[in-house]
């Protein structure tokens, strides 16, 4: 896992939270269970959430069940028991702390809270799915970090209150009237902000950036899958892209900050292969814009990648 950033974390002034998921006795805050090297008191108030312990591997956990949602996977209603938890886990490791975590997430919320663990100095590793036919839609994101304990404890805390913040449908939902076969947008503007050229085919733009790994020795490039790709669609005022990154593990951080940082919305992160070298991380996304302010999105993601 990299390094963390040193950067002094933002506070957040959190309201006090109601109801079974959320709030907490004051007095919950004060003394979490003894775990060697963990300031587990300290980990609970800057979190606004109580934990629990695992001395004999080092870990404290705090978990918020998202009892809030009512969900249901082909007919069968799921409670937070069945995988409807949120948690982080701390652990100490020499002179800092590691941290390591599950979102349990709707649709609208998954970005804004990405946000909120980025800006805060959080790492986020994946973001899929752990059912089929829930509705409503949940999504799981992972995050992690390891630095300066007191720092992750905030940032942590600010996730979860992002949580909150966004739960009961005040996240974010795109939404654009675009039928590709009725596409206008001129590719030329496209072409000027990647410097080479795609394909316009049935209304849709798509333009490919290759990579290479390999697999048992052999060399696996852009037409086997290994590539990034935005396909575009609509007009040069307003068009929609969507697409594939494909990253080396280091890469990830640096195209998840550019891609929100210029508000794309991320859908997944995820593997395509196994046993490849060196390991391939993919990442799907989504916006909505004018065409060039989108290629520029995807143009600045594409820059913080070394392209070896």
């Amino acid at each position: 896992m990299t390094a963390m950033s040193r950067r002094t974390l933002l506070g957040i002034k959190r309201s006090t939270w109601f109801g079974m998921m959320w709030a907490l006795p004051a007095l919950t805050l004060q003394a979490g269970p003894p775990v060697k090297g963990l300031d587990t008191a300290k980990i609970e108030a800057l979190t606004g959430i109580k934990g629990s312990a695992t001395p004999a591997e080092g870990v404290f956990k705090v978990s918020v069940p998202r009892s809030d949602l009512s969900v249901a996977a082909a007919g069968v209603h799921l409670t937070p028991a069945m995988g409807l938890t949120s948690w982080a886990a701390f652990h100490k490791m020499g002179a800092h702390t590691a941290v390591m975590g599950d979102m349990v997430l709707l649709e609208d919320q998954v970005n804004p809270v990405m946000s909120a663990a980025l800006d805060n100095g959080l790492e986020v590793t994946a973001l899929h799915n752990h059912f089929f036919w829930d509705s409503p839609k949940v999504m799981f994101m992972h995050i992690g970090g390891m630095g300066d304990e007191e720092q992750l404890a905030k940032a942590v805390g600010i996730v979860f209150s992002k949580i909150k913040e966004t739960s009961g449908g005040k996240g974010e939902t795109p939404h654009a009237d675009i039928d590709p076969a009725k596409s206008t947008l001129d590719p030329k503007k496209i072409d000027a902000v990647f410097g080479k050229s795609g394909d316009f085919k049935n209304g849709v733009y798509k333009i490919t950036f290759g990579r290479e790994v390999k697999m048992h020795g052999v060399a696996m490039g852009s037409a086997m899958g290994v590539n990034t790709w935005a396909a575009f669609a609509g007009s040069d005022d307003e068009a929609v892209v969507d697409g594939d990154f494909v990253m080396r593990e280091a890469e990830l951080q640096g195209v998840l900050k550019a891609l929100r940082g210029a508000g794309i919305l991320i859908v997944a992160i995820h593997h395509h292969m196994t046993n490849e070298q060196p390991r391939a991380i993919f990442l799907h996304y989504w916006g909505v814009g004018p065409t060039t302010k989108l290629a520029a999105a995807i143009k600045s993601a594409l820059d913080t990648q070394s392209h070896q």
